[in-house]
């Protein structure tokens, strides 16, 4: 009942979003029947019949794919301070969003079934005649537990992955368990700040009142210094056990100057569970790293074609693709996923390069923070352009006539892909609003604003563009042999 009001009291770009969730999955369910009446049809023909059942696995992976992203944008799901007072903690918002994914990815269904029935003529009466009827089962029975089965697949398995997606995470870090730290000398236990060697010992880390109070000389204003040597034994007894001094000049009323021979160090910042963290952790603000997976997905991307070839050099002249072109394509997509937040983050750092101004550091940074939202989605549109660009070419190579089936598939995929990343870049930006407000507050102008999304786009455009173009002229070699 949330999940309806919910629904419901949303604006209308979720709306329209929860809507493109819905045509995916009739899309998808659409597929699956036709391949289910194709197998009905063609009883002496099992292998052709999964084989169109395996190819339905990339609208499905797709359209899972698009209401994932889908889920993550949906602003009335987000966790808030105070809801889970009423009940509304992060795992019931999270199943609240699963449910609502799987309400719309059941209307796609339930409108795949109805159309399917109304070109078979259980609605109507009248079949519908053209180049669809053989994989409609027409004058056969459908069975139910059949028909049940692959239409719930669709809201399943999206509606599964929204609930992996955003489950609620524990924010603090991980205890390390049996890891012991050793301090400085004689210290005993557990510690959890950690201490460098010598730190203890180190010169100018206590200073003694007594040294102050040597180099004074013995004059008739005695009063003078030994004040002032009062108030440098109190500031050197202030700073911690094992920090270094602040490193600067001090020079009492006598002449004497008092110097402290390294720097302090930051007092250790404790979480919410009093843990101390350490101080050589990276620095909040700084743009994470997420080049780790870059070569990860070059060599899942060079499996993958490596795959598709042979599957393609065994493949005979006039069949169908086959399971083989299939999974080459499927880890040729995985490999571009991985390596797109990688090639997304170096998109940033090279528009930073070579002394960059403030547009072209802006638009840097930007790129770098973002790389883990929108690297994932370019990386995907980027494979299935590249599928594109190969089945066009082999299109025109052996004028092959692929079928209205082949253009729902088609239409769905990329019209899920292309979604996911306009989505992906609509939450980015509502991500970034407390920072874009601050530059306008600063009197950064619009101009500079909108000129350093141009540049990001342009840059990963440059980066994109040409890397779509090697990948499909690749995979088009054995398909057009």
């Amino acid at each position: 009942m949330l999940a309806l009001r919910l629904t419901r009291a949303a604006r209308l770009a979720v709306q329209l979003r929860r809507l493109l969730v819905a045509s995916a999955s009739a899309g998808t369910g659409f597929l699956l029947l036709c391949a289910l009446g194709h197998a009905l049809t063609h009883p002496d023909a099992p292998g052709a019949s999964s084989l169109r059942l395996a190819w339905c696995a990339a609208p499905l992976a797709a359209t899972v794919y698009l209401a994932v992203a889908v889920a993550r944008a949906d602003p009335g799901t987000r966790p808030r301070p105070g809801l889970s007072a009423i009940g509304l903690g992060p795992g019931r918002l999270m199943a609240v969003s699963a449910a609502t994914t799987a309400l719309s990815a059941a209307l796609g269904s339930v409108a795949a079934l109805l159309g399917f029935l109304y070109l078979r003529g259980d609605l109507t009466g009248a079949p519908v005649d053209g180049a669809v009827s053989g994989v409609l089962a027409l004058g056969q029975r459908l069975p139910a537990p059949a028909v049940v089965t692959l239409l719930a697949l669709v809201p399943a398995a999206a509606s599964a992955a929204v609930a992996l997606t955003l489950r609620p995470r524990d924010p603090r870090p991980a205890p390390s368990a049996g890891s012991r730290r050793y301090g400085r000398f004689g210290a005993y236990g557990w510690g959890a700040a950690r201490e460098t060697f010598g730190a203890y010992g180190r010169y100018g880390a206590r200073l003694a009142s007594a040294s102050a109070s040597a180099s004074a000389p013995a004059s008739a204003s005695a009063s003078a210094p030994a004040s002032a040597s009062a108030s440098a034994s109190a500031s050197a007894s202030a700073q911690p056990a094992g920090g270094r001094a602040a490193g600067a000049a001090q020079a009492d009323p006598s002449g004497a100057l008092l110097t402290q021979a390294s720097d302090t160090l930051p007092p250790a910042t404790t979480d919410g569970d009093g843990s101390a963290r350490d101080a050589t952790g990276p620095v909040p603000g700084t743009p994470r790293s997420h080049t780790t997976l870059l070569p990860w997905g070059i060599a899942v991307l060079t499996a993958g074609l490596a795959v598709e070839t042979y599957a393609g050099d065994t493949a005979t002249r006039d069949a169908a693709p086959s399971a083989g072109v299939l999974l080459g394509w499927a880890l040729a997509t995985l490999g571009l996923a991985l390596a797109g937040p990688g090639l997304t983050h170096l998109c940033g750092r090279l528009l930073q390069a070579v002394r960059p101004g403030a547009l072209r550091l802006l638009a840097g940074r930007v790129l770098m923070e973002e790389s883990h939202r929108v690297g994932r989605p370019l990386g995907v549109v980027c494979a299935v352009a590249s599928a594109a660009y190969a089945a066009a070419a082999l299109h025109d190579a052996d004028a092959t006539d692929f079928g209205p089936l082949s253009l729902i598939g088609a239409v769905v995929v990329a019209g899920c892909t292309v979604a996911t990343l306009l989505t992906a870049a609509v939450e980015a930006k509502h991500a970034r609003t407390d920072t874009t407000d601050a530059l306008l507050r600063l009197g950064a102008p619009p101009t500079t604003l909108r000129a350093a999304a141009a540049l990001r786009a342009g840059a990963l455009l440059a980066v994109f563009g040409p890397l779509t173009l090697v990948v499909a002229q690749l995979a088009s070699l054995p398909l057009a042999r």
